[in-house]
């Protein structure tokens, strides 16, 4: 058996017996590196939940890719443009796309005896996926998709403008539209949803597809628009080119040219911010690496010139300052090692919390979401055991490097 680890064991196994001044600073090594990994788990735990539910509330709403008239991009009204099936069909058969879908918006306004709220009515119709909306649900239900060729009266709207508006499932309410004349229709309501978005849960109502077509006067081939949906959101650059290239540049039968704007040109300060999130955990991982290096070699430190004696009477018996270096290098591995357990432990568990039970509570108007989400990635903790581990070990060599410079004779009368 390797001498130098086995002392190390056996030194590990007998510390509850060494000085106090030891047992504490293997306390305090241990302690550092536990809590230094268990917060860099969270964090990137926190940061990805965080990102993917912002993505996907952004993208469930707004679609990652959107084919508009160039004129939609600079007017407060949507200008028409033409969605045949021919063009949904030949997006649809992109690789990177799971799902197209045509709307049309209509601005109006909703009122009640005694208040009213301007919003943005998007008709959508039986393709439109509502998978993301029911998930939203706070009250109501879409059991049954919108329609293309009828009014059925029904909407959907926020919890936002529910409670500006005092409504409730089930309630009519009468809808206005300023074009060349005042136009009313009256609703209702049947679903009520909460994404948390402000800049979507302010203004935006769902109604049939037929409905907001006829309100705007558009041709029966014309849409304000189409939805494209993208497999992942890695793919979307891919994808978005490959639309581009399909679309951009090119005229309907009316004039009007496609542009194809992806959610990130169309929310860039949202992306922008979920993007700084990811330098904070960087500052954090650094921190947290550096807090286990110190505090695992400040406990190193005091562990050498504690055991002094030890180390001059095995210099004196024949062992090498090599062997010795790794004798206590491996020690400091064993710290480190019980430390990378309990740190996971803590980290994975106190996840797995917030994930099952949401304990932890935020204020959805500032940070979209009610509670701190958790996404547990497997390979980030791998990455950051790893990393932790390596930094560790590397920052032990410099005070090992004290062993060789202990002499045998002045060493055994130390005290």
């Amino acid at each position: 058996m390797n001498f130098s680890w086995y002392m190390a064991r056996r030194l590990y196994s007998r510390s509850g017996g060494t000085q106090r001044a030891s047992r504490s600073a293997i306390a305090i090594a241990t302690a550092g590196v536990t809590l230094g990994l268990a917060v860099m788990i969270i964090a990137i735990s926190v940061v990805l939940g965080f990102k993917t539910q912002v993505q996907n509330k952004v993208v469930g709403i707004g679609s990652h890719i959107s084919i508009l008239n160039y004129q939609s991009l600079y007017s407060s009204e949507s200008q028409p443009i033409v969605i045949s099936d021919s063009l949904l069909r030949a997006v649809r058969a992109l690789p990177e796309v799971s799902h197209a879908q045509r709307f049309c918006v209509k601005t109006g306004m909703l009122k009640t005896d005694d208040s009213f709220q301007g919003v943005l009515f998007r008709g959508v119709d039986e393709t439109y996926n509502l998978d993301f909306l029911r998930s939203q649900l706070v009250d109501g239900e879409l059991s049954t998709p919108f329609s293309s060729k009828e009014n059925t009266g029904r909407i959907a709207l926020s919890q936002t403008l529910s409670q500006q508006l005092h409504l409730s499932v089930g309630d009519r309410v009468f809808a206005y539209f300023f074009d060349d004349k005042l136009r009313a229709r009256r609703f209702t309501v049947t679903a009520i949803y909460a994404t948390h978005l402000s800049e979507y849960d302010s203004r935006l109502v769902f109604c049939d597809y037929r409905t907001a077509h006829q309100l705007l006067g558009f041709e029966p081939d014309q849409s304000s628009g189409a939805e494209v949906a993208v497999r992942q959101m890695e793919l979307l650059p891919q994808a978005s080119a490959e639309v581009s290239a399909l679309v951009n540049h090119r005229q309907d039968r009316y004039g009007g040219y496609y542009s194809s704007p992806t959610i990130k040109d169309t929310y860039p300060h949202i992306f922008a911010w979920l993007d700084l999130l990811d330098l904070n955990v960087v500052v954090i991982l650094l921190l947290m690496i550096a807090v286990a290096g110190f505090t695992t070699v400040s406990g190193l430190l005091i562990i050498i010139l504690e055991r002094t004696q030890f180390i001059g009477v095995l210099k004196a018996l024949g062992a090498s300052n090599g062997s010795l270096r790794h004798l206590f290098l491996y020690y400091a591995i064993l710290i480190v090692g019980r430390g990378m357990l309990l740190g996971n432990l803590l980290g994975i568990g106190l996840c797995y919390l917030q994930q099952t039970l949401g304990l932890v509570h935020l204020d959805a108007e500032t940070y979209y979401v009610d509670t701190v989400p958790v996404l547990m990635s497997w390979p980030w903790v791998a990455v950051v055991n790893v990393a932790i581990f390596v930094a560790a070990t590397l920052s032990l060599l410099l005070p090992t490097l004290i062993v060789s410079h202990i002499h045998p004779a002045r060493s055994i009368r130390f005290e």
